[in-house]
């Protein structure tokens, strides 16, 4: 049984739909990636995956009793705030000093559970977030850009340390990036949007698709290309190839 899965899904914030006739399912122990340029829906999909955002048309499934972990894209804290990571993980209240270790340890920095939130860097700080999303044990991690801010080895550290999460714990993955060279070697299967599915597959499937090159062409060195398009396609799992109604970009 999938352990997510999102029928003929629509979504937005106003009149016109961000998300248009969405479908893909979520499957045990696989690392999903969402990519497409900006304005594309990525995080708005996760915010209704997460139940933040109500579809205005079709449906969400859920594995019963499916436990989610969410790692935002930013989290703000004043660093006058004297909190340690303990702490941090601990709010509010629930999680035991071991289950705050042993997040940690998954997440790679074991050594930072008396460390002070403010004194962490960039990568540190993500890490511990990660911990945070660890710690009730989830069957399904989702990410929102969680590398962004991060230079080029700290992100290929933090995709190495979500692949050891998954092998080490079971979970499933599904995560929103930009960073297109990344993507290709972190994922098992990759979800190309751009308001609607254009294309979804292996990532050798869906990088040869000529819907995945309109989008961000060739030797782009992972940035995104900003791109408009009068008509919309889909692949299903095996890569065939079917039409959909035309389409307009969402914004986000």
């Amino acid at each position: 049984m999938s352990l997510i899965a999102a029928e003929s899904l629509s979504a937005g914030y106003g009149a016109d739909p961000v998300l248009r006739n969405v479908s893909f399912a979520i499957e045990p122990g696989e690392i999903v990636t969402v990519v497409g340029p900006n304005g594309s829906g990525k995080t708005t999909l996760l915010r209704t995956l997460i139940g933040a955002l109500r579809p205005t048309a079709g449906r969400i499934r859920r594995k019963p009793g499916l436990r989610v972990g969410y790692v935002p894209q930013k989290l703000h804290i004043d660093r006058t705030l004297p909190m340690t990571v303990e702490r941090f993980l601990r709010l509010p209240g629930r999680s035991s000093r071991a289950a705050c270790s042993r997040a940690l340890e998954s997440a790679g920095v074991p050594d930072l559970l008396q460390r002070q939130m403010a004194g962490l860097s960039g990568g540190q700080f993500q890490r511990v977030l990660l911990a945070r999303a660890l710690i009730e044990t989830p069957d399904l991690l989702l990410l929102d850009e969680a590398t962004q801010g991060l230079d080029q080895p700290g992100s290929a550290a933090f995709y190495t340390q979500i692949d050891a999460v998954r092998h080490g714990t079971g979970c499933a993955v599904l995560m929103i990036s930009h960073e297109l060279h990344v993507v290709m070697s972190a994922s098992d299967r990759v979800i190309c949007l751009n308001g609607h599915v254009c294309c979804q597959g292996t990532p050798a499937v869906v990088s040869a698709a000529p819907e995945y090159r309109a989008l961000f062409g060739s030797g782009t060195g992972g940035a995104l290309a900003l791109y408009r398009h009068d008509h919309d396609h889909s692949h299903d799992h095996d890569g065939a190839c079917t039409h959909d109604q035309p389409g307009k970009e969402a914004a986000e």
